[in-house]
Order: C-alpha cells, then structure tokens, then sequence
C-alpha cells in the first residue's frame, strides 16, 4: 500500500501529466485538476501523448499496461470534489508566486485537515508559499523533472516549519512511485537541478539574444565539445518554452527581459511551446 492512499494533481500541465500518470502507473489512484473543461480536454490529450512518449521508451510489450494507468486517471474541474478525498495535493500550476499564494488560499479551504500539500515548483521556495497552505507543517516542496518516468529525480525540500515526519512520508512517496527521492537539508532557490541547469540555460539565451549565434549552433558547439546527448535549446523545448518565458519575464535582469520578449514575439506568440505543441526551437512533427 502506498504512502498516501490517493493523490490529487492540480494541473494537467506538461508536468502535471507526467506526475499523475508516473503515480498511476505505480496503482496510485490519481485525480488531477484544472480551472476549465477545454483546460481538462487538453490535459486528456497530453495524457495521451504522455503514454506514446513512456511506451516509446520501454517498448510495446508495456503499452497495454501504461494504457490502462491512464485511463484510470480521473479528471475534475471542481476543486473541492478534486481534493476531498485526498491524502496528497501535487500543485503544478504555472510558476507564478501569486498565482500559486492564491490556489493555496482555495485549496487550503476544501482540502482535508489531514492532506499534504507539495508543489511541484522548480525555481519558488516554499517558504514564499507556506503561509498561504493554512498547514505550513504539513507542506514542502516535491520537484520532479521533465520526462518523469527516466529523469527520476524527485527533489524533497521543506521549510523550517515542516514536520520532519511529513518530509520522510513524501521521501518515502517519491521512491514508491519509482523515483530517487534528492533530499534537501535547506532551502536553495532551484533545488538541486535546476541551481546547474538555469545558469546553463540562461549563458545559451544570452548568446543567441545577443546575435552572437543561433540555437542550432549553441547546441552543436555543446553537444561536440562535452559529449552531451542534448544542447540547451533541445533542453528548452523540452521543458516548454512558456515555462522558460514565466521564469524569464519573473526576473529584473535587462538580459533576461530581452529573452522573454524574444521567446514571445518569435515563438509563443505564434503557437510554438517546445515539444508539446510540436515546434519550438526545433520541429518534432
């Protein structure tokens, strides 16, 4: 029997999809959220694609069983019946601080006085959020990285009010569902992975924001030069462009203003996400 009994994700997002269906694939029951029936028709959707990308990974003989996970995955767009029955709350909503302060005001409304709240956050400490949750105890972070089912990294990070007990019960979640739990001592803006990727990321969008050269040739100078299987734009469209554009606009750096506009203008504005949408910096269609 897992950890928590059910788990509800809010978000049906690129992550959020890949977070329910990698609980759901592990007999987890799963319910996952959003504001809108278009928002859940789409998030159906991503399910979908989620499960070709898995069983393209693992191969066929596991497609019958990976379908099965995601049609058993339940879908709400009223918060309240989402979470009432809840044992853990996933929130993978975008990467807005006030946009998440607000969510945790209306969870904390409805959900059970026993549930435990993680977000999915990838740059945001908990400690900006925690007061919102009404159970700063029973709240940490929970961050899992794009691909969730190969790039198995779950970071575990509390805040000082965090019940050590909850951030065992969360570690001991992460390595049911088949993660390898990254235990945090103390908060640290980007965790773990991403304190290595963004700075990464942010040198590559520099150099093409400033005309010093294009992506194709960022990743090829990358790729040949360490022997990494993937250059940064690659990266980019993989953790969706509107998601680098939130974290890009969010900053007070001129640099990064610039990229955001530039991420808008060229790509958002015209329909291109990254590999969700099928083109970003590179076509997958």
């Amino acid at each position: 029997m897992s950890t928590f009994s059910s788990v509800t994700v809010l978000g049906a997002g690129v992550l959020g999809s890949q977070i329910a269906f990698q609980a759901a694939t592990h007999g987890v029951p799963v319910t996952v959220y959003d504001v809108s029936d278009e928002a859940v028709a789409v998030g159906r959707r991503r399910l979908d694609a989620v499960v070709e990308q898995y069983v393209g990974d693992a191969g066929e003989a596991r497609r019958t069983a990976a379908t099965e996970a995601a049609s058993g995955i339940a879908f709400s767009t009223d918060l309240g019946e989402a979470v009432a029955h809840a044992a853990l709350v996933i929130e993978a909503v975008p990467e807005r601080l006030d946009l998440k302060r607000d969510v945790y005001r209306r969870l904390a409304a409805v959900a059970p006085a026993e549930t435990v709240f993680a977000t999915n956050s990838s740059t945001l400490l908990p400690s900006a959020i925690a007061d919102a949750t009404g159970r700063p105890d029973r709240f940490l972070a929970l961050h899992f990285a794009n691909h969730v089912w190969r790039q198995n990294t779950a970071e575990v990070m509390g805040t000082e009010q965090t019940d050590p007990a909850v951030f065992d019960r969360v570690v001991a979640f992460a390595e049911e569902i088949g993660m390898v739990p990254i235990r945090l001592h103390k908060e640290q803006p980007g965790y773990v992975l991403n304190s290595l990727l963004v700075p990464f990321l942010e040198a590559a969008s520099q150099l093409v924001a400033r005309g010093v050269a294009d992506p194709e040739t960022v990743d090829t100078t990358w790729r040949i030069g360490t022997g990494a299987p993937v250059g940064p734009f690659q990266i980019f469209d993989v953790v969706g462009l509107r998601t680098a554009y939130a974290i890009a606009s969010a900053s007070p750096d001129e640099g990064a203003q610039a990229w955001a506009a530039h991420l808008k203008s060229e790509y958002l504005d015209h329909g291109k996400y990254g590999v969700e949408s099928g083109e970003g910096f590179y076509r997958y269609r």
